[in-house]
């Protein structure tokens, strides 16, 4: 009973070890007498290794994954295949070596199958690189992976040198690490090769590799330092930019740009004017209204050189040109203003004209005021009444003789 399970446990230390180790060996599965023995594969070096009984002038190496065979020959017993041709093994590849000597063939033929339970390998990966020396990597958990799996990426940018783990991962709600974000990102002219492992207490995970050459997954930055200059009397505008900054190339050839034209007031109309310019870092636009107000954007993408031919983000717009003498919605609320002003003139003339304005807005007279006389009045009154009372009162006397 110990010996079983001192097996077991053996075999499962050999299955974890053997995704760890670069290197992979297999038997050759079709020729049992070949001089071709002893394949062995470094998987992260794409290297493969054998061991011959006879001499020959020239070896033939194969990898077929499936989707497409790659073929070269060599004169040693050692033939690496490169990173720009390489194929990634996460699903497993046929390798073979092939020799001849004196019209016999001989080969070795071993079939790589990657260890682990189906359905454990992360899915979906990508990376991006952006602000020109920054890059970010994702990838989505393994359908079938056993909760407490925990994923590890490693990059290497040549065969030369180490592989490097990432140093910031990202973590997803349950802790697992589902993206690597990096610093200091160099684009070089080689292709890099990333691998995704896993680990977990339950089962054996499955790794993911690929083969990527940086330049391509690069985002463009928008060109820089947009200058705009109009002449009013050729009604026409030169339009100035620099290339967009990366990290590897300061060629101007290198690139191709959009210059994308509307006008301020609907930029929400089709395109009034859009031009792809090669290798050119002006644009002369000749349709140009010195009534109008124009917003302007410029992209780029690479035509040459190890660029992105992807088109990068936009620069910010930019307005040039003149404001607009008046904009139609504006004429509109002006023409309503001077409308009802001219209604309203022409009423009040024809009511004063015909009476209506007096039968509607009658004359209040003014009330008089008791204490406000004339100087002049006043003093003629008192002299009267003065005049007037001794002769009242003298009648008054000759009637009491009388009696």
């Amino acid at each position: 009973m110990v010996a079983p399970l001192g097996l077991i446990f053996m075999i499962q230390w050999m299955l974890l070890f053997a995704p760890v180790c670069g290197a992979w060996r297999c038997t050759d599965l079709e020729m049992p007498d070949s001089p071709i023995r002893n394949l062995t594969l470094n998987r992260r070096k794409m290297e493969m290794s054998w061991v011959s009984s006879m001499n020959f002038t020239e070896y033939s190496c194969s990898v077929n994954t499936g989707d497409g065979e790659i073929k070269i020959k060599v004169k040693d017993t050692t033939c690496m295949f490169e990173r720009n041709m390489a194929p990634p093994l996460h699903n497993g590849a046929n390798f073979s070596v092939t020799a001849v000597n004196i019209n016999t063939t001989y080969s070795s033929i071993c079939t790589f199958i990657p260890q682990g339970m189906p359905g454990t390998a992360i899915t979906n990966f990508s990376c991006v690189i952006y602000n020109v020396s920054l890059m970010n990597c994702t990838w989505h958990v393994g359908r079938d992976a056993p909760g407490d799996t925990q994923y590890f990426l490693y990059w290497q940018n040549s065969g030369e040198e180490e592989e490097r783990e990432c140093e910031l991962y990202v973590k997803d709600e349950n802790g697992r690490h589902t993206g690597c974000q990096f610093q200091n990102v160099m684009i070089k002219d080689t292709t890099t090769y990333f691998m995704v492992n896993g680990s977990s207490k339950d089962s054996l995970i499955r790794f993911h590799d690929e083969y990527i050459k940086l330049y391509t997954i690069e985002k463009l930055m928008p060109p820089l330092n947009v200058t705009i200059n109009c002449d009013g009397i050729q009604k026409g505008c030169i339009i100035h930019w620099q290339r967009p900054q990366i990290s590897h190339s300061s060629k101007d050839e290198c690139f191709k740009y959009e210059v994308d034209i509307k006008h301020k007031a609907n930029p929400e109309e089709k395109t009034k004017d859009t031009y792809i310019t090669e290798r050119k870092n002006n644009y002369s636009f000749q349709n140009f209204n010195t009534k109008k107000r124009y917003l302007v954007k410029i992209r780029a993408a690479g035509s040459a050189c190890l660029v992105n031919t992807a088109w990068g983000e936009w620069s910010a717009p930019l307005e040039f040109g003149n404001e607009e003498v008046i904009s139609p919605s504006m004429l509109i609320l002006l023409l309503t203003v001077v409308a009802t002003l001219l209604v309203a003139v022409l009423t009040v003339l024809f009511c004063k004209r015909t009476g209506y304005w007096k039968a509607a807005f009658p004359q209040i007279p003014e009330p008089k005021n008791a204490f406000h006389v004339l100087p002049d009045t006043a003093l003629k009154t008192e002299c009267e009444m003065q005049s007037i009372t001794p002769e009242t009162e003298e009648i008054i006397v000759l009637a009491e003789v009388m009696k």
